[in-house]
């Protein structure tokens, strides 16, 4: 009788709910067909008219596409939950906050205060819940219904009936099958991870997590919280999210547009240096090199360096004159220049023109007579002689990032020179030939060097910082015309910035992936064990206000210059202002892998943090011994995939050592089963992760966490060789 009183609970509470799930769509197809007319009506207006009607049209343009991007990646569970008040009120969370034609609220944004409820409220401390509702739905149908009831004599008081059946929503998600695509969790956050997401924005907030406690995750949906209580800080300067690689970003790319964001920049290290390209792996002896702060004196020494003094004056002809080029001149010159602080490349305009004045002052002594006129043509003469130009670059070299970068690894005397304070031995494994692709510990190196050369001459325009009172002011009337309804998110200052002539259709994303010395509002750092002291230099100067969320796992970093100690890392950065949270639960690895994980970490010596799981499966790990491990791995691969395609899908992935990879991409050739190292894997998630060799990637105990860590479902390792200490498979 129970179980009847339960299923008929149960129908009666879908039916209701998809009635109200279908007047929320209803609600989004409104508001998208109207963004969509108004944009419609623009482009329908041309690019007539002043140029302040169209830079006002270019930028209502922008909103209103801005606005359907956003409408359009909520359509998947766009509401997923409802809260059932003491009072006798409830209310529906979701995605976005929508309201009806009169302004009345129908769906609370999930990182709206009200909505906080709904991720935190416990039986023991249910504040004014009685019962939180998840809603499960497929497209826009409601297909499940659960009731987690915090006040169960309060509900029946008012009658309500509860639907009790199915499985949790949060163990629903976990066993849902990978698509190779991060999903979000924003219907299943759970009170340590919510509490993280809501921390305040000033200082930094490091939070550490071992694997699959949803660090990535909850990074992604605190960019998202941030942007949403924040917006008039973080609208005009965006939002920075730096991933390990493009593979993970990839994987990550949709999650921030599916919570109602899209002015994020999302981006490698490597991605924030326009132009760069990275094609090789560094060893792991000059990367630690590379890594360390000292490699900052060794960039300014070399820019230094382009400063020359000539080793003695030197004579140049002019029309039939004798010019001197004096050494004390030239250090003059080269002492104004560096007096503003202006880079290197931009300071060089300032000695030149000194040079110039004090060698035409020479040229004037030497003629009798002479009018105003005559003194532009001997500057001009001064100016436009080929030996004078190549006496002042001589002095003073305007260089590229790159090419300084080239020049110093290959040729010992510069390096020499710059890197005094290493040691013989570490200065010959930085050399190379200037032909060598440059690496992911290049690129701290790069930016640094940047900084302190600046543009070349002739190079990027100046820029305005951003537009004018006068252009704000504008923009908070063109705002006070949308009214409301209109619900885009922006503030005056942002749209006076797309107003404004050149940018007009750029959004701050845009603009900042174009402009190298860009500063954000915030930075979000995953997989943040992994950066060098010079990596961080890179990341503190695109955030002066020292805004951070720092993710990561130190006993998975795997770089040689990247950090085991939180505290090592973050005092020097940021003094007292940063704050350590911890993430204890492993939702995605079941408990079997986990411990096998876990055990060998231990047994490793790695920094690992207390995990529990929240998931125990049957068979989740298994061991396969054959003589060619590559081939069984292989089979086992094809095996576990051939059983997927005959279900609701899955992933299957092999983790290989970076010598044995070549072979089982062969050997797994048109499968479509990817093959990846463990650093290529860090970051991603597979339903069967199939591990070669595990006792060849132990040679870096991180590697070997990291790729064990990657399964949500099963655990196949497959060896020749013995396993490493502590890795036990049943």
């Amino acid at each position: 009788m129970g179980n009847e009183r339960g299923l008929t609970a149960e129908r009666s509470g879908l039916a209701a709910e998809q009635r109200v799930v279908e007047g929320l769509y209803a609600r989004l197809d409104t508001l998208r067909d109207e963004a969509t007319e108004r944009l419609a009506a623009i482009r329908r207006e041309g690019p007539s008219g002043s140029p302040q009607n169209r830079s006002e049209r270019d930028a209502f343009a922008t909103l209103y596409e801005d606005r359907i991007a956003q409408l359009d990646a909520v359509e998947d569970r766009l509401c997923f939950g409802r809260l059932d008040l003491r009072d006798g009120e409830h209310f529906y969370v979701g995605r976005i906050g929508l309201s009806d034609a009169e302004h009345l609220p129908l769906l609370t944004d999930w990182r709206a205060p009200a909505a906080r409820a709904f991720y935190s409220a416990t039986a023991a401390s249910p504040g004014d819940v009685i019962n939180r509702r998840h809603l499960t739905t497929q497209g826009r149908n409601v297909t499940a219904v659960e009731d987690d009831v915090l006040d169960v004599d309060a509900l029946r008081e008012m009658g309500a009936d509860t639907a009790l059946a199915g499985e949790g929503a949060l163990l629903a998600a976990l066993g849902a099958r990978r698509t190779g695509r991060m999903g979000d969790i924003v219907a299943t956050i759970q009170a340590e991870q919510d509490a993280v997401i809501r921390a305040p924005m000033m200082g930094a907030l490091v939070v550490q997590g071992g694997p699959g406690s949803g660090k990535t995750a909850v990074a992604l949906h605190r960019a998202a919280f941030l942007l949403y209580h924040h917006r008039q800080q973080l609208e005009s300067k965006g939002v920075l999210l730096i991933g390990p690689s493009r593979t993970f970003l990839r994987y990550i790319d949709h999650v921030l547009p599916s919570l109602g964001e899209t002015g994020a920049v999302s981006t490698t290290l490597a991605g924030l240096i326009p132009g760069i390209e990275i094609s090789a792996v560094e060893p792991d002896s000059s990367a630690e090199i590379k890594g360390s702060t000292a490699m900052a004196d060794v960039i300014k020494a070399a820019v230094r360096e382009r400063q020359r003094l000539p080793r003695a004056d030197r004579e140049i002809r002019i029309d039939g004159r004798t010019l001197v080029i004096r050494r004390s001149d030239v250090r003059e010159a080269q002492s104004r220049a560096r007096r503003d602080g202006r880079p290197h490349n931009e300071a060089r305009a300032a000695f030149a023109k000194d040079m110039i004045t004090r060698l035409t002052h020479q040229l004037a002594d030497q003629v009798e007579a002479f009018s105003e006129e005559d003194r532009h043509d001997l500057e001009r003469d001064v100016r436009d002689d080929r030996n004078v130009r190549i006496a002042i670059n001589l002095c003073w070299l305007p260089v590229t990032p790159d090419q300084l970068l080239r020049d110093l690894f290959s040729k010992p005397h510069l390096l020499d020179h710059a890197a005094r304070a290493l040691t013989p031995d570490e200065r010959d494994l930085l050399l190379r030939p200037a032909s060598a692709p440059f690496t992911e510990a290049d690129v701290p190196l790069l930016d640094e060097a940047a900084e302190l050369l600046g543009d070349m001459p002739g190079g990027r325009a100046s820029r305005r910082d951003g537009p004018s009172r006068e252009e704000i002011e504008y923009a908070k009337d063109v705002l006070d015309t949308f009214g409301a309804e209109s619900m885009i998110k922006v503030d005056a200052e942002t749209l006076a910035a797309r107003m404004q002539g050149g940018s007009t259709r750029l959004t701050v994303a845009e603009r900042a992936r174009r402009d190298r010395s860009w500063t954000y509002g915030h930075v979000v750092v995953d997989e943040a064990q992994e950066l060098s002291p010079m990596a961080w230099r890179m990341l503190l100067r695109r955030c002066p206000t020292r805004s951070f969320t720092i993710v990561g796992d130190v006993a998975q970093a795997t770089s040689v210059a990247g950090t085991r100690w939180w505290p090592e890392t973050m005092d020097p950065l940021f003094q007292a202002s940063w704050e350590l949270r911890e993430l204890t639960i492993s939702y995605r690895i079941p408990a079997a892998v986990a411990d096998a994980a876990q055990a060998f970490a231990k047994a490793a010596a790695l920094p690992v943090s207390e995990l529990s799981a929240a998931r125990e499966i049957a068979d989740a790990t298994a061991a396969t011994r054959a003589d060619d491990a590559v081939a069984e791995a292989a089979r086992i691969a094809r095996r576990h995939a051939a059983a997927f395609a005959d279900g609701d899908g899955g992933l299957v992935a092999v983790i290989a050592h970076e010598d044995a990879r070549p072979a089982a991409v062969a050997a797994l050739e048109g499968t479509g089963i990817d093959v990846y190292t463990a650093r290529e894997s860090k970051g991603l998630e597979f339903d069967v992760a199939v591990v070669i060799e595990p006792a060849r990637i132990a040679v870096r105990p991180g590697d070997l966490y990291v790729a064990l860590t990657r399964p949500t479902r099963r655990l196949e390792v497959v060896h020749s060789e013995p396993l490493p200490p502590g890795l036990v498979l049943t």
